[in-house]
């Protein structure tokens, strides 16, 4: 038994060797990207709250539509409600904007007043795949999902309906502030996303929550064994200083 434990500790210690950077302000954007890959949404969201006294992540009802984890800086798209006859025209901008986004991007689309409304289905996603996104966050909902199933796009969403926004909405802006499920992104913040939700870092703060994540992540995976070990959380709690 003794052994076993041994065994899990050196493990835990080498995965966290060689995930753990130290990341600086002199860190690349795609090293910083990276990073945020690495580490868990959940410590982000700690990381934020700790070093800022801020809600980073988004509210509890954006889910994706399969497992799925990714970052990437924010491409922002707002649609506004109105109901109209001018057809897909008054949607284009939110069309250019998948177009000249860049690849490894994560495309934020807010809907006003808009969760029974899809705000994405097969075309766009398909898109989105072949120019290289990282993924989709919709404060909003989607549809043919099956479609986005089979392409293994990751996306996140509100809901999953059948509607469509073509004549209920207009394009409002693209690469603008917005206030995506609770949380506000501005084109080129880090959107982090997991299994537990999506959260959102200003772009001037990324090196130092990324280091704060990880170093947040390294107790948290060193704890693990711990507790296996000891068979108590309190005594893990009380050696490692978090929960």
């Amino acid at each position: 038994m003794k052994k076993t434990i041994g065994i899990l500790l050196a493990a835990a210690s080498l995965f966290l060797l060689l995930s753990f950077r130290n990341p600086g302000e002199n860190d690349s954007p795609a090293s910083l990207i990276e990073g945020f890959r690495l580490v868990e949404v959940a410590s982000v969201a700690d990381a934020m709250e700790q070093l800022y006294g801020k809600r980073a992540y988004m509210s509890h009802d954006v889910r994706p539509l399969s497992p799925t984890k990714f970052a990437g800086p924010a491409v922002t798209v707002l649609l506004k409600k109105e109901e109209h006859h001018e057809g897909a025209r008054a949607l284009q901008g939110m069309l250019d904007a998948i177009d000249e986004a860049a690849p490894g991007s994560v495309y934020v689309m807010v809907l006003e007043d808009g969760v029974d409304y899809a705000g994405l289905g097969g075309l766009m996603s398909t898109a989105m795949k072949y120019r290289g996104l990282a993924g989709a966050v919709v404060d909003g909902s989607i549809r043919d999902t099956p479609q986005i199933t089979k392409l293994q796009f990751p996306v996140f969403s509100r809901g999953v309906v059948p509607s469509t926004t073509v004549n209920h909405f207009r394009f409002a802006g693209k690469d603008i502030p917005v206030t995506c499920a609770g949380v506000e992104v501005r084109a080129a913040d880090i959107v982090v996303a997991d299994m537990d939700g999506v959260a959102v870092v200003p772009r001037e703060h990324a090196a130092e929550v990324l280091k704060k994540a990880q170093q947040l992540d390294q107790s948290e995976h060193s704890m693990f064994p711990y507790i296996e070990k000891y068979k108590s959380i309190r005594e893990a709690v009380a050696r490692f200083g978090r929960l």
